[in-house]
């Protein structure tokens, strides 16, 4: 989630957990099987959560069993496996059983195709995240969301009783930053009301900037997008006769999940990392031979900078992605989650 949306929704310290210790004696593909081993970098505790009153926490979400595979699997038969389960990432395991890593469809396009690298050649373990951040499973989902945005990934193994027993997505929190944007924007709304009031009361004896007060209430509580994006924003272009290889290449270089693809200025589709492990690697579809418009989302929902960012938000969670272009007069932007 950009950085202008993630104040609007929480403010938190960043930390890093410290993995579970415990093993599980459970198969290797069981959810709960992994257990983190703790390699030595030290990392801290998770807090214990803040509880605010109807805020859920990160087990009263849907969560996702967790994919977890050996570490020494093949690129391209971990994501046979991914797309089987319509998972985004995985939980990697050593020969012990413990949670040795994770990898992402960002890994797999940054790592892999973006390096030339054969998905039947590379084992899993070369392109992992080691010991990855978690989160408890009576952590915030705000909290998670936090954790995410600052740390700058999308997953979050979770943990009960020392095991690992599913695998949290940043777009499971979006309804939680949906609730917080809309409480904020109904405080703004209630302010405004309230200056109105005393108007009223006091008549034109009464001088206070109720424009000002407004353009105060809009900026702090409902925000558009035009506040997260720059000029400077970083977007990845392409061209659909671009084959995925240089779609991935543009990925990596600006350290970004998605790239849009356009004709001159105009918009002809967005394609994501997830594409990447989907509808490509997935697919047995060569990388350097398969044309970005074969595999891309076509005509895609878009927004404009003059759009909330909660009702950005809501666009992506009812639509379920996580990446919307935003389009601006010729030019065209990304916003994500």
């Amino acid at each position: 989630m950009n950085s202008g949306a993630t104040a609007a929704v929480a403010q938190n310290r960043r930390t890093r957990s410290r993995p579970p210790s415990a093993a599980s004696s459970r198969k290797s593909d069981d959810p709960s099987a992994a257990s983190a081993n703790g390699n030595g970098k030290g990392p801290s505790k998770p807090t214990s959560p803040n509880h605010v009153a109807g805020e859920r926490t990160v087990k009263k979400l849907r969560l996702s069993k967790a994919l977890t595979i050996p570490e020494g699997t093949t690129v391209s038969e971990a994501c046979r496996r991914m797309a089987a389960r319509r998972v985004d990432a995985v939980l990697l395991t050593d020969v012990n059983g413990l949670l040795s890593g994770i990898v992402t469809d960002k890994d797999i396009a940054t790592r892999v195709i973006a390096e030339g690298l054969r998905v039947e050649q590379t084992i899993i373990s070369k392109i992992m995240t080691r010991s990855p951040h978690y989160v408890t499973a009576d952590t915030l989902a705000i909290e998670a969301l936090q954790k995410m945005v600052q740390g700058k990934f999308r997953h979050l193994p979770v943990v009960d009783n020392g095991e690992v027993i599913a695998m949290l997505d940043i777009a499971k929190c979006l309804y939680d930053a949906i609730s917080r944007l809309e409480k904020a924007a109904e405080q703004g709304s209630a302010l405004a009301a309230a200056v109105e009031g005393v108007e009223r009361q006091f008549g034109s004896n009464f001088s206070a900037p109720s424009t000002l007060i407004e353009t105060i209430r809009e900026r702090m509580f409902k925000p558009s997008l035009s506040t997260v994006i720059t000029e400077s924003t970083k977007v990845a272009i392409v061209s659909p006769s671009d084959p995925v290889y240089v779609a991935a290449q543009k990925m990596r270089e600006l350290r970004v999940n998605s790239v849009v693809i356009t004709t001159g200025n105009l918009l002809q589709g967005i394609f994501t990392s997830k594409d990447v492990l989907m509808r490509v690697v997935a697919q047995n579809l060569s990388p350097e031979l398969t044309l970005v418009e074969k595999v891309m989302t076509a005509h895609p929902d878009c927004a404009t900078l003059d759009t909330s960012i909660l009702d950005a938000l809501h666009i992506m969670h009812d639509g379920k992605f996580l990446h919307i272009p935003v389009v601006d007069g010729g030019k065209t932007f990304l916003f994500s989650a």
